[in-house]
């Protein structure tokens, strides 16, 4: 079975306000107020026109310390835990011998003696969540549900973290669960609010045993 996820965004509105679309996961791992990272934003898209989208059921993890430096990304599967370290090139990120306290969560633990870190996580290549400041000694936790939020909005930029106002208009949630490909399609007109919904939708084979 594919790891990925086929969505295909279409436009059937009749907005004529060149509004974008954003779509992003919460980390239900954190607190109820953390602010939320804007993974995909499909800018412009006119009246039937589609966007492909995919969501791979896996997602990586990289860090930064704090001078700046960047750790390349690593794949990460329920329960890996990964560790910032120093060794005689410098700061790195590994995967831990260790597993997380949840196996449905990803933790990035900081275990250089000094200096805070970010740990990021990514999705398809693009920004999904992010945690900042780590101190020595602590840890950053990632969980997603298969659950995706799209809203329309005025601006926004991929990779950016949204304010509460924003995430407070967007009020439509998918849930993906067992679904292998689908289309999401957008409707609404004039002053009405504008709609998500799931067409087309094929699902995972599942083996019986």
């Amino acid at each position: 079975m594919s790891n990925t996820i086929k969505l295909n965004f279409i436009n059937r509105s009749n907005d004529a306000n060149n509004s974008s679309v954003v779509i992003f996961q919460k980390n239900v791992a954190s607190n109820f107020n953390e602010r939320h990272t804007a993974w995909k934003v499909i800018k412009n898209p006119s009246h039937k026109e589609s966007h492909p989208i995919h969501y791979s059921t896996n997602f990586q993890v990289a860090a930064s310390d704090s001078y700046g430096n960047h750790t390349p990304t690593l794949t990460s599967n329920h329960g890996d835990t990964f560790e910032m370290t120093n060794d005689i090139s410098g700061n790195i990120l590994r995967k831990s011998s260790t597993s997380a306290i949840n196996p449905d969560e990803v933790e990035v633990r900081n275990n250089l003696i000094s200096g805070a870190i970010d740990a990021y996580c990514y999705r398809d290549g693009k920004l999904l969540a992010t945690k900042r400041g780590i101190a020595p000694a602590q840890k950053a936790v990632f969980k997603f549900t298969p659950n995706i939020y799209i809203g329309v909005v005025s601006q926004i930029e991929e990779g950016e973290l949204m304010n509460s106002a924003i995430i407070s208009e967007i009020n439509t949630e998918i849930n993906l669960f067992g679904i292998n490909s689908a289309d999401i399609v957008m409707t609404g007109e004039g002053p009405e609010p504008f709609n998500f919904s799931l067409e087309n939708v094929t699902y995972a084979h599942v083996e019986s045993n």
